[in-house]
């Protein structure tokens, strides 16, 4: 079957030109004008993926973007014509996967769109549903984490870089790499962020966040999950 695919946006021409792209790469397309709209419709259908404006009304992109999330795991890509970074920033934080800047090539949204169905086609085909870590579990089907059977508050892009750590265990992975594979865009000369969501990470799972034996560090190159440390 089509995967099916949310296109929110309020300007109707860049609505229906995406979606009739989309559409004409094989994609089974629905859309919405406006934010609450956009929680309505995706409610009704759980599409596989979502296209998803900034600078929308009734309910901002960004907000929108908070409750998906806080409801789903789906795919969230963000259309911003914002040239600001804090904003692009926010959307990721709250658990955006990409973005694209308008205006944008229709191929370059679809090559994005497929890249990242492809990212979650493999998170969820392969591995453990569940790592155990001492007291803490890392609940991979279930988008948590676990202290002694209890539920530990994270920030979405935090358990993001938890799971993709567990899922490669002893690979060492640069900070431009992990910002590829967990934030899924290009961030050049941020690469603290990555050392700023470890600091979180370890405060979360690690018994000694000042020694830690989990996820270690790799001088001058990153960071590895070391299931066995």
């Amino acid at each position: 079957m089509a995967r099916t695919i949310l296109v929110v946006d309020d300007e109707p021409t860049v609505r229906e030109t995406v979606a009739e792209a989309l559409t004409a790469d094989g994609f089974s397309v629905f859309a919405a004008a406006d934010g609450r709209e956009a929680l309505d419709r995706f409610r009704e259908r759980q599409p596989d993926l979502v296209v998803l404006d900034l600078m929308l009304p009734q309910l901002s992109g960004i907000e929108v973007c908070r409750i998906l999330r806080a409801e789903s795991g789906v795919p969230i890509i963000m259309l911003t014509a914002r040239s600001s970074e804090l904003d692009k920033v926010v959307g990721l934080e709250l658990g955006a996967d990409d973005y694209v800047t308008k205006p944008f090539s229709l191929r370059e949204l679809s090559a994005r769109i497929r890249a990242l169905l492809r990212r979650v086609d493999q998170a969820s085909g392969a591995g453990p549903q569940a790592v155990e870590l001492g007291s803490v579990t890392v609940d991979l089907a279930g988008h948590r984490l676990l202290r002694d059977g209890a539920p530990v508050a994270l920030k979405p892009r935090v358990f993001d870089l938890l799971a993709f750590l567990v899922s490669h265990p002893g690979q060492v992975f640069s900070r431009e790499r992990l910002l590829e594979q967990v934030w899924g865009y290009d961030y050049p000369g941020e690469t603290r962020t990555v050392d700023v969501h470890v600091h979180w990470l370890r405060a979360a799972i690690e018994d000694d966040p000042g020694s830690p034996r989990f996820i270690q560090t790799v001088r001058g190159t990153g960071y590895v999950f070391r299931r066995d440390a």
